[in-house]
Protein backbone atom coordinates (compact mmCIF):
# COMPACT_ATOMS: atom_id res chain seq x y z
CA UNK A 1 0.00 0.00 0.00
CA UNK A 2 1.28 3.31 -1.18
CA UNK A 3 2.23 5.54 2.18
CA UNK A 4 3.02 9.71 2.22
CA UNK A 5 5.75 9.94 4.24
CA UNK A 6 8.50 12.13 5.12
CA UNK A 7 12.04 10.56 4.90
CA UNK A 8 15.35 11.63 5.87
CA UNK A 9 14.55 15.17 7.26
CA UNK A 10 16.85 16.43 9.22
CA UNK A 11 16.49 17.71 12.56
CA UNK A 12 18.78 18.91 15.57
CA UNK A 13 18.47 17.50 19.09
CA UNK A 14 16.32 20.74 19.80
CA UNK A 15 13.95 20.14 17.10
CA UNK A 16 14.40 23.03 14.44
CA UNK A 17 14.86 21.62 11.06
CA UNK A 18 15.81 24.49 9.32
CA UNK A 19 17.87 27.30 10.40
CA UNK A 20 17.06 31.36 10.88
CA UNK A 21 17.42 33.87 8.02
CA UNK A 22 16.58 31.48 4.85
CA UNK A 23 18.00 32.96 1.76
CA UNK A 24 20.25 32.19 -1.34
CA UNK A 25 23.30 32.29 0.67
CA UNK A 26 22.28 30.10 3.50
CA UNK A 27 18.69 27.89 1.74
CA UNK A 28 19.31 25.70 4.91
CA UNK A 29 18.79 28.96 7.04
CA UNK A 30 21.98 29.83 9.18
CA UNK A 31 24.05 27.09 10.44
CA UNK A 32 21.23 24.84 8.71
CA UNK A 33 24.12 22.99 7.03
CA UNK A 34 25.06 21.57 10.38
CA UNK A 35 22.17 19.81 10.56
CA UNK A 36 22.65 18.31 7.61
CA UNK A 37 26.41 16.97 7.61
CA UNK A 38 25.63 13.01 8.57
CA UNK A 39 24.13 13.33 5.02
CA UNK A 40 26.49 14.93 3.26
CA UNK A 41 29.22 12.34 4.01
CA UNK A 42 27.04 9.51 2.69
CA UNK A 43 28.10 7.89 -0.59
CA UNK A 44 24.29 8.80 -1.65
CA UNK A 45 25.61 12.35 -1.17
CA UNK A 46 28.83 12.04 -2.88
CA UNK A 47 27.45 10.18 -6.08
CA UNK A 48 24.59 12.98 -6.40
CA UNK A 49 27.57 15.25 -6.86
CA UNK A 50 29.28 13.13 -9.02
CA UNK A 51 32.01 12.10 -6.97
CA UNK A 52 33.10 8.91 -4.84
CA UNK A 53 34.34 8.56 -1.47
CA UNK A 54 31.65 8.79 0.44
CA UNK A 55 30.56 6.68 3.54
CA UNK A 56 28.74 3.22 3.04
CA UNK A 57 28.01 2.69 6.69
CA UNK A 58 24.28 3.46 9.02
CA UNK A 59 23.62 6.58 7.85
CA UNK A 60 23.92 5.64 3.89
CA UNK A 61 21.65 3.10 4.14
CA UNK A 62 19.20 5.22 5.52
CA UNK A 63 19.79 7.32 3.16
CA UNK A 64 19.11 4.96 0.08
CA UNK A 65 16.19 4.41 1.90
CA UNK A 66 14.91 7.53 1.59
CA UNK A 67 14.97 6.76 -2.18
CA UNK A 68 13.43 3.66 -2.43
CA UNK A 69 9.59 3.35 -3.81
CA UNK A 70 9.04 6.92 -4.45
CA UNK A 71 6.75 7.99 -7.19
CA UNK A 72 6.34 11.66 -6.63
CA UNK A 73 7.35 14.65 -4.39
CA UNK A 74 5.34 17.93 -2.68
CA UNK A 75 7.99 20.84 -1.83
CA UNK A 76 7.40 23.83 -0.36
CA UNK A 77 8.06 27.04 -2.19
CA UNK A 78 11.22 27.54 -0.37
CA UNK A 79 12.52 24.08 -0.78
CA UNK A 80 12.52 24.84 -4.78
CA UNK A 81 14.17 28.35 -4.30
CA UNK A 82 14.55 31.38 -2.86
CA UNK A 83 12.62 33.97 -4.83
CA UNK A 84 9.47 35.55 -3.16
CA UNK A 85 6.19 36.76 -4.13
CA UNK A 86 5.49 36.75 -8.12
CA UNK A 87 8.11 34.75 -10.40
CA UNK A 88 10.11 37.76 -11.85
CA UNK A 89 11.07 35.28 -14.63
CA UNK A 90 11.64 31.87 -14.98
CA UNK A 91 15.36 31.66 -14.77
CA UNK A 92 15.69 29.87 -11.00
CA UNK A 93 15.29 26.46 -12.05
CA UNK A 94 15.83 24.85 -8.61
CA UNK A 95 18.56 24.30 -6.46
CA UNK A 96 20.43 21.38 -8.10
CA UNK A 97 21.08 22.34 -11.61
CA UNK A 98 20.18 20.61 -14.86
CA UNK A 99 19.27 17.52 -13.01
CA UNK A 100 17.55 17.44 -9.71
CA UNK A 101 17.84 14.15 -7.61
CA UNK A 102 14.21 13.66 -7.69
CA UNK A 103 13.51 11.61 -11.45
CA UNK A 104 9.97 11.88 -10.77
CA UNK A 105 7.21 13.99 -11.16
CA UNK A 106 7.32 17.00 -7.92
CA UNK A 107 4.65 19.06 -6.75
CA UNK A 108 5.68 22.73 -5.12
CA UNK A 109 3.67 24.60 -3.07
CA UNK A 110 3.44 28.14 -4.82
CA UNK A 111 0.36 30.95 -4.66
CA UNK A 112 2.35 31.86 -8.72
CA UNK A 113 1.15 30.63 -11.82
CA UNK A 114 4.37 29.11 -13.16
CA UNK A 115 4.42 26.36 -16.28
CA UNK A 116 5.72 23.05 -15.23
CA UNK A 117 9.50 22.93 -16.30
CA UNK A 118 10.84 19.50 -17.15
CA UNK A 119 14.15 18.85 -16.24
CA UNK A 120 17.29 16.29 -16.88
CA UNK A 121 16.40 12.59 -15.79
CA UNK A 122 12.75 12.52 -15.26
CA UNK A 123 12.17 15.40 -13.00
CA UNK A 124 9.57 17.51 -13.91
CA UNK A 125 8.23 20.29 -11.44
CA UNK A 126 4.41 21.20 -11.33
CA UNK A 127 3.71 24.76 -9.31
CA UNK A 128 0.41 24.06 -7.75
CA UNK A 129 -1.78 26.94 -6.86
CA UNK A 130 -4.59 25.63 -5.23
CA UNK A 131 -3.55 24.48 -1.91
CA UNK A 132 -1.63 21.30 -0.01
CA UNK A 133 -4.76 18.65 -0.68
CA UNK A 134 -4.96 19.72 -4.48
CA UNK A 135 -0.73 18.80 -4.36
CA UNK A 136 -1.33 15.49 -2.53
CA UNK A 137 -3.79 14.42 -4.84
CA UNK A 138 -2.30 15.06 -7.98
CA UNK A 139 0.86 13.43 -6.24
CA UNK A 140 -1.12 10.46 -5.89
CA UNK A 141 -1.79 9.79 -9.02
CA UNK A 142 1.33 11.10 -10.55
CA UNK A 143 3.18 7.89 -8.32
CA UNK A 144 0.97 5.44 -9.89
CA UNK A 145 0.48 3.11 -6.33
CA UNK A 146 4.15 3.86 -5.38
CA UNK A 147 5.15 6.40 -2.14
CA UNK A 148 4.26 10.47 -2.03
CA UNK A 149 7.58 12.10 -0.03
CA UNK A 150 7.21 15.40 1.58
CA UNK A 151 10.37 16.95 1.07
CA UNK A 152 9.50 19.82 3.63
CA UNK A 153 10.37 22.76 4.18
CA UNK A 154 9.56 22.55 7.91
CA UNK A 155 5.76 24.42 7.53
CA UNK A 156 5.21 22.37 4.71
CA UNK A 157 5.36 19.03 6.35
CA UNK A 158 3.50 20.60 9.54
CA UNK A 159 0.89 21.69 7.42
CA UNK A 160 0.55 17.83 5.84
CA UNK A 161 1.10 16.44 9.84
CA UNK A 162 -1.63 18.61 11.14
CA UNK A 163 -4.14 17.62 8.55
CA UNK A 164 -3.20 13.80 9.34
CA UNK A 165 -2.06 13.00 5.89
CA UNK A 166 1.36 11.30 7.05
CA UNK A 167 1.75 7.97 7.30
CA UNK A 168 4.96 7.93 8.73
CA UNK A 169 8.04 9.92 9.46
CA UNK A 170 12.23 9.38 9.05
CA UNK A 171 13.82 11.80 11.43
CA UNK A 172 17.68 11.98 11.12
CA UNK A 173 18.34 13.49 14.48
CA UNK A 174 21.86 15.00 14.28
CA UNK A 175 23.94 15.66 17.66
CA UNK A 176 23.56 19.95 17.14
CA UNK A 177 22.02 22.71 19.36
CA UNK A 178 20.37 24.90 16.76
CA UNK A 179 18.63 27.36 18.94
CA UNK A 180 16.77 29.31 16.86
CA UNK A 181 15.21 28.89 13.26
CA UNK A 182 11.87 26.70 12.29
CA UNK A 183 11.00 24.53 14.50
CA UNK A 184 9.40 21.25 13.50
CA UNK A 185 6.91 20.13 16.52
CA UNK A 186 6.10 22.87 17.92
CA UNK A 187 2.73 23.58 19.22
CA UNK A 188 1.94 19.68 17.65
CA UNK A 189 0.88 16.80 19.78
CA UNK A 190 2.49 13.91 17.77
CA UNK A 191 0.88 11.45 20.35
CA UNK A 192 -2.75 12.83 19.67
CA UNK A 193 -2.13 12.53 16.03
CA UNK A 194 -1.88 8.46 16.09
CA UNK A 195 2.07 8.58 16.24
CA UNK A 196 4.36 6.18 17.85
CA UNK A 197 8.37 5.65 17.71
CA UNK A 198 8.63 2.08 15.54
CA UNK A 199 12.69 2.25 15.64
CA UNK A 200 15.67 4.14 16.87
CA UNK A 201 18.85 3.11 14.77
CA UNK A 202 22.53 4.97 15.32
CA UNK A 203 24.04 6.20 12.52
CA UNK A 204 27.70 7.35 12.20
CA UNK A 205 26.65 10.65 12.19
CA UNK A 206 23.28 10.97 13.42
CA UNK A 207 19.47 9.23 15.37
CA UNK A 208 17.81 7.46 12.95
CA UNK A 209 14.10 7.59 14.13
CA UNK A 210 10.88 6.29 12.51
CA UNK A 211 8.04 7.45 13.53
CA UNK A 212 4.67 5.69 12.05
CA UNK A 213 0.70 6.00 12.66
CA UNK A 214 -0.28 3.03 15.24
CA UNK A 215 -2.75 0.59 12.94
Amino acid sequence: MSKVRVSSFSISIDGFGAGARQDLQNPLGVRGPEMFSWFFQTDVWKKMQGESGGGQGVDNQMAERAFENVGAWILGRNMFGPVRGPWPDESWKGWWGDEPPYHVPVFVLTHHVRKPLAMQGGTTFHFVTDGAESALKRAREAAAGKDVRIGGGVSTIRQYLLAGQIDEMHLAMSPVLMGEGEHLFAGINLQQLGFRVAQSVAGENATHILIEKRQ
